[in-house]
């Protein structure tokens, strides 16, 4: 590991002014990813700010039904809070999903949507990639690409997004706030935090240098909306989606869907939300027919790869399932199929 310097601010502007002018510097939460990055060798900062202390820890529900969650916020306080549990159940599911119970009490929540993909071509420094080092290549496409993504790719970066988070975020039309070190704010949704590979795989998000997330915020939940979150992955337990699927549902009393979300995990560059799929199901009922063709649709311009072309009948496969056992009360824990809910 390469020598570095390590300072924990005591506020918000010294992090800003630490980190503004050191092209070098990084933010630490909680280290998860960063730490095993620095070990690797693929992160090679020389200065370390440490922004865990500052006061960006409270999960705060709001009058009107929202919440605003500190970037701060450990992943397991607020996967265990009551009022998230409750009214979100689709992003309390989505991070106990997600690592280990270890690793969700250390990680954070600005640090989960920032964390890096797990491609092993980036992840080895012997090996060339353009998201490590732009023009390199991608050996992946030719490669192992079984977990790879099949949405949103281009020709220089198959890399998927491994958050089970930013999956439920997106599904339940979260934005990020953002700090820039003059102290201004603003804020993205969570879908538009991330940038597609294109060119410059590299660039992963929007965040100018030195810009701090601060906080995500969640709008009030739709009356009698039915989210689930499930997670497809080789084992049972800690390890990253094959493909995950965070839904937002809600029936008339006519039987027809009146609102739709759908976001899928692991198989794009970010936490891909299902437009497509949406539109094709709102004011329909759910019957399964409709249900894989909207999910087909959502599927017309993906770009599987002969390894992970398996993950298009897995796509559909999963929505379908998840939309109607949430329209019928079904419990998909009772039959089993590789998946977990938590």
């Amino acid at each position: 590991m390469k020598e570095f310097a390590y300072v924990r601010a005591s506020d918000a502007d010294e992090a800003a002014a630490l980190v503004a002018d050191r092209p070098d510097a990084v933010y630490l939460g909680g280290g998860t990813n960063l730490v095993d990055l620095m070990k690797l060798g693929v992160a090679r900062p020389g200065l370390v700010v440490d922004v865990s202390r500052l006061p960006y820890d409270r999960v705060e529900h709001r009058s009107d039904g929202s919440v605003l969650i500190g970037g701060a916020v450990r992943n397991s306080v607020l996967a265990g809070d009551a009022g998230i549990r409750w009214r979100f159940p689709l992003l309390s599911q989505a991070l106990l999903a997600g690592a280990s119970g270890q690793l969700r009490t250390a990680a954070t929540v600005a640090g989960n949507l920032l964390q890096r993909t797990r491609c092993g071509y980036f992840q080895d420094v012997t090996k060339p990639c353009n998201k490590r080092e732009p023009g390199s290549g991608c050996p992946a496409v030719g490669g192992a690409h079984r977990e790879l993504a099949v949405l949103g790719t281009s020709e220089h970066c198959v890399a998927s997004h491994p958050s089970d988070m930013a999956v439920a975020l997106a599904a339940l039309d979260a934005t990020v706030r953002l700090r820039s070190p003059g102290g201004t704010e603003r804020t993205v949704p969570v879908e538009e935090l991330y940038l597609p590979p294109d060119r410059t795989p590299h660039r992963e998000t929007v965040l100018a240098p030195g810009e701090l997330i601060t906080a995500v915020e969640l709008p009030a939940p739709p009356p009698g909306a039915l989210m689930r979150y499930r997670k497809v992955r080789d084992r049972w337990s800690y390890a990253f989606a094959l493909v995950s699927v965070g839904v937002s549902v809600r029936q008339a009393d006519d039987g027809t869907l009146d609102r739709v979300a759908i976001a899928l995990g692991g198989v794009a560059p970010r936490p891909w939300r299902a437009r497509a799929a949406e539109e094709r199901l709102l004011g329909h009922r759910p019957e399964d027919a409709l249900l894989r063709a909207a999910a087909g649709a959502e599927l017309a311009d993906a770009r599987p790869l002969p390894g992970n072309a398996f993950k298009l009948g897995l796509i559909t496969d999963l929505v379908a399932a998840t939309v109607r056992d949430l329209v019928t009360g079904a419990d998909p824990a009772a039959g089993g199929h590789g998946e977990e809910q938590s």
